[in-house]
């Protein structure tokens, strides 16, 4: 390993504009708040209901736990940055954001596949379903999730563990993210830059593309089912497209495009960041009435324990 000169990194946030700063403080605080509500009360609401029995339920139950973490591990940094002059982080600890987060997002792309997987059987595979998505099989999916993402996160930060950083040190971002940092290494990025492609950005493409085939073959399935099944099968698919297509398309965008191009990455990673974090619970409760059901019984069984 290269010698390394830098010892800290600092951010230049997501705007530089000073007037708009107080503004974006009470903005992002009010999205973080709304993350934390809102995933938390799905997480409780899941695993203190009978709902947590029924796999759909059980996935949703560790995609909020996911988002709560991920965004925890981001957003405060974020919005504390607003409000402070010295928008500085350690080297050992950049890389310690750069590891946790992509650990947990790989977690989260996964589950969505799971979720995918689990509606795949429920449409298609209906007299099978108890039978294929048993418990014992919820556990080992969630179990592979979380050591899918370990290897791929672990993968991105040996790339950058091994570059040397040797000069600038200023990180056009507001987080600790693999492509703003190989804009500061002091060597030619190009084969690292195609690793970073191979192992974020063309895994998400494929992750993608098989999501989008699942429900393709879901929508060709429904065409012999009762108007009633197909409205109920398709309002429980519709909320999943949209977190999958809010998660999958910025990502597709920032992964994809090599590490040396002036693009909006910092803008647009606010979508999976912050936004679909905070849209996710909404998206999955408003239109969904056991959803409801279980959540007014769970808050009316707390507030009479009290």
């Amino acid at each position: 390993m290269e010698k390394q000169n830098v010892t800290e990194f600092v951010f230049t946030g997501l705007f530089e504009s000073k007037k708009t700063e107080l503004l974006l403080f009470f903005l992002f605080l009010l999205c973080y708040v709304a993350v934390l509500m809102g995933n938390s009360i799905i997480f409780l609401t899941v695993s203190c209901s009978h709902l947590l029995e029924q796999p759909m339920y059980y996935f949703l139950c560790h995609l909020s736990l996911m988002d709560l973490c991920s965004t925890s591990i981001v957003v405060p940094q974020l919005i504390r940055n607003l409000v402070t002059t010295r928008r500085d982080i350690s080297y050992n600890n950049c890389m310690t954001q750069l590891f946790t987060y992509h650990w947990l997002a790989g977690v989260e792309i996964f589950i969505l596949v799971c979720m995918a997987f689990d509606r795949y059987v429920a449409i298609v595979k209906p007299l099978h379903y108890m039978m294929i998505m048993n418990r014992k099989r919820c556990h080992m999916l969630i179990a592979v999730a979380w050591g899918i993402g370990f290897w791929h996160s672990i993968a991105l930060l040996l790339i950058v563990l091994n570059l040397p950083f040797c000069g600038p040190n200023v990180i056009d971002h507001y987080m600790c993210d693999v492509k703003p940092l190989l804009r500061l290494v002091c060597k030619d990025i190009h084969v690292v830059s195609i690793l970073v492609i191979a192992n974020s950005g063309t895994v998400v493409v494929a992750i993608f593309t098989v999501l989008l085939v699942s429900y393709v073959l879901i929508l060709y399935n429904l065409r012999t089912r009762s108007s009633t099944g197909r409205r109920k099968a398709l309002s429980t698919c519709s909320s999943h497209i949209m977190v999958v297509v809010l998660f999958f398309v910025p990502c597709i965008y920032i992964y994809i495009l090599p590490a040396g191009g002036k693009n909006k990455d910092k803008e647009i990673s606010v979508f999976y960041t912050v936004i679909g974090p905070m849209l996710n619970p909404l998206i999955y409760t408003l239109r969904n009435k056991e959803m409801k059901i279980a959540m007014g019984k769970v808050w009316w069984r707390m507030s009479n324990s009290r």
